[in-house]
């Protein structure tokens, strides 16, 4: 009595990866001795890599190596066969559940969705931080410097990583001293300056968009022709 045979049907890969790339994919290593986390917790691009393909898809969403990664690129650039490991270690990230993101990632992306900057770092607070520390900067070096904050019609308009203004403000001052021997036309946003895009690390492309959309705004509104991300 023969038997009807199995249809497999065609496989839906959460990841959207080929299956082909199980068979692309040399397992040379090339990606593991460019990858700067290789061996962290056992991390390795080709098993990333061997997950996806063979539909190991909740496996790999659900491991740590989509956030071990930090998304450089490094592999992908080194791959001879052009495997595209940074978009599917990114589609992994972008497909755990929120509430399973590592804490800082997500509440970094959701503070700055909600209050205009990673840190939540106040107006008042952030505008009278610029104003002293730019004091200090025309104290010691630069006779006449203050820091242009809302100058509609500068050509530059600067993003600045929050981590900054909350704990390094002196770093701040290397690019402003560039601006001041360079004799630039430069001004900062009081609102939505935050230069680290945390949509584009925790995987959310709706968040990541909102980030870049409310940047590009400010460059509108204020009438720059060049925007600047010392990020």
């Amino acid at each position: 009595m023969s038997q009807e045979p199995i249809k497999l049907g065609k496989r839906e890969s959460k990841l959207r990866v080929d299956p082909k790339w199980a068979d692309v994919c040399l397992t040379c290593g090339t990606c593991a001795g460019g990858c700067p986390v290789t061996g962290v917790d056992g991390m390795d691009p080709r098993k990333a890599v061997r997950m996806a393909a063979l539909g190991l898809d909740d496996e790999l969403i659900n491991s740590r190596f989509p956030w071990i990664c930090t998304l450089c690129g490094r592999c992908e650039r080194a791959c001879p066969m052009g495997v595209e490991i940074l978009a599917m270690m990114r589609k992994a990230r972008g497909l755990r559940d929120r509430d399973k993101v590592p804490g800082p990632i997500h509440k970094g992306a959701m503070m700055s969705m909600q209050r205009g900057n990673n840190l939540g770092i106040p107006k008042d607070d952030f505008v009278q931080l610029l104003a002293e520390v730019g004091h200090e900067e025309m104290d010691e070096c630069c006779p006449g410097f203050y820091v242009p904050v809302d100058k509609v019609g500068a050509r530059v308009i600067t993003t600045i990583n929050s981590k900054e203004p909350f704990g390094e403000p002196e770093d701040m001052r290397f690019w402003w001293k560039i601006y001041y021997a360079a004799h630039e036309s430069w001004t900062v946003s009081s609102t939505e300056w935050e230069g680290v895009t945390w949509g584009l690390f925790s995987g959310d492309d709706e968040t990541m968009k909102e980030q870049a959309r409310r940047v590009l705004d400010n460059a509108r509104r204020l009438k720059a022709e060049v925007l600047l991300l010392p990020e």
